[in-house]
């Protein structure tokens, strides 16, 4: 009788965990060929293009582009000073101090010149007190606004940039983050071209460790040097490159990278701006905004393009790591609870009835799943009752299927930017792409179920996120500019 029982259990539990297994694997392909399909569409599109045109036309929108920074004085002058080369003919600069207690303010105001000044806002969103603006002295760094203001976090950062944004759209972006020349003539075509309303757009993020950064421009692109950076690097070329193009093409994508990211400024304000008590802020907007469009029963998109238009510094220690995906796990878990009422609500439409469940069941309870099946294996082993043939069999196909997913992505990097040019470099990352579901998918899944369980007794903070900072010599940028 006992064995009966164990056998349905076993039964039923195995055969639960593959039809998730199924449903999961079916909705990754399905993501890979719509991502695939729009990078062929796009590139086509592309290379008709005229930026000069673009460029030249004085129906641009205005774009004010925030720049939120606490304690980021290794890569902040590197980062601001490649913002006042953009190829955009309208747009201004605002950096935010968000109350760091390192030399971030000093080298600004020693570097760009700046001295106090006023400036009239409307302080449409609350935040934590401002206590100086300032402007440069120079007519060269023109287009800087600086706003030193109380610590409140980087959401609140945020809103008090945008009470200060000047622009009908909004770039925001971390301060650690090297962006294109030509990365807001992209991210502003989609507001340009699409008869629907678009409220944001977001782009391909890249892995800047080991690429050199010169005058704040990015003039050597590297593959990663150590292996978790590499990791990094394979990751977000697989997520960014195929899964989130899908999701565009579905008009059903609920997150913008914070890295960096082009929104509607009106759309935001009236949707609230940032939430300031939540560590997943890019996530928790978008959807936010979705939803205002949707209440008001508005048309809109949200659009992602392939260019890799930002590179940002990845951790690179094991330490760091596991403190960011803790945090994007804690974000997830918080954005998904606030939005509950989103769950097959057929108001929402898409993303109500598929986006919102996708991330509750494969991006929320995958790590949790992934745990209880490992358990139930390993209690099956110690019983005498697991069936190894079987599981070795699911085990092999579950990591072919995961290397593939990777091998794909990096086809499509071939084929659309090459930005990996070295000869040896493919071959560097299909090793890493074999490597991967063992040594780097454990660290992940480990941090993402820790983040889980800190999010239920109440941690908020971010964690010491440490910046080594682009270049060697940090430490030697001059105090004034020439």
């Amino acid at each position: 009788m006992r064995e009966i029982a164990i056998y349905s259990i076993t039964y039923v539990a195995e055969n639960l965990i593959l039809i998730y297994g199924l449903i999961l694997a079916g909705f990754s392909i399905f993501l890979t060929i719509v991502g695939l399909t729009e990078i062929r569409k796009y590139l086509k599109i592309s290379r008709l293009d005229d930026p000069q045109a673009l460029l030249s036309s004085p129906l641009t929108p205005k774009i004010s582009l925030i720049v939120p920074m606490y304690n980021e004085g290794q890569t902040l002058i590197d980062s601001v000073r490649s913002l006042l080369s953009l190829q955009y003919n309208n747009y201004e600069v605002i950096v935010v101090n968000d109350g760091s207690t390192d030399d971030s303010l000093r080298k600004m105001i020693e570097y760009f010149q700046l001295v106090p000044t006023y400036l009239e806002s409307n302080y449409e969103l609350p935040t934590e007190k401002v206590r100086c603006l300032y402007k440069s002295q120079k007519k060269v760094f023109g287009k800087i606004t600086v706003i030193d203001k109380a610590n409140g976090g980087k959401s609140d950062a945020l809103n008090a940039g945008l009470n200060h944004a000047e622009g009908k759209l909004v770039a925001t972006m971390d301060a650690d983050s090297i962006i294109a020349p030509n990365a807001l003539l992209k991210m502003v075509k989609p507001f340009l071209q699409n008869s629907q309303r678009v409220i944001a757009t977001g782009s391909m993020v890249r892995i800047a460790n080991s690429c050199t950064i010169e005058d704040g421009s990015l003039v050597k692109i590297q593959l990663p040097k150590g292996w978790l950076a590499r990791f990094q690097a394979l990751e977000y070329i697989r997520v960014f490159l195929l899964s989130r193009l899908g999701w565009s093409r579905l008009n059903g994508l609920l997150i913008i990278s914070g890295a960096f990211g082009l929104f509607d400024r009106e759309i935001v304000v009236k949707a609230g701006g940032y939430y300031t008590n939540t560590v997943g802020e890019d996530m928790e907007l978008t959807i936010r905004m979705r939803r205002y469009m949707h209440d008001n029963d508005l048309s809109y998109k949200v659009i992602y393009i392939p260019d890799p238009l930002c590179w940002t510094e990845a951790p690179g220690s094991l330490t760091q790591l596991s403190r960011q995906r803790n945090r994007w796990a804690r974000g997830t878990a918080e954005t998904l609870i606030k939005h509950r009422k989103l769950l097959l609500n057929p108001k929402y439409k898409l993303m109500g009835w598929l986006s919102y469940p996708y991330w509750l069941c494969f991006e929320f309870l995958a790590p949790f799943i992934e745990s209880i099946g490992l358990a139930y294996c390993v209690t099956l082993a110690i019983l005498g009752y697991l069936d190894w043939t079987n599981f070795l069999f699911f085990l092999i196909i579950i990591y072919f299927f995961s290397v593939l997913l990777s091998l794909i992505a990096l086809v499509a990097e071939e084929y659309s930017y090459h930005k990996y040019q070295h000869t040896s470099d493919m071959g560097k990352l299909i090793l890493t792409a074999l490597m991967e579901p063992v040594f780097y998918h454990p660290i992940i899944l480990v941090n993402s179920i820790k983040g889980n369980l800190d999010l239920l007794v109440g941690k908020k903070s971010w964690g010491d996120m440490q910046r080594r900072g682009f270049t060697k010599h940090q430490e030697e940028i001059p105090k004034k500019a020439a």
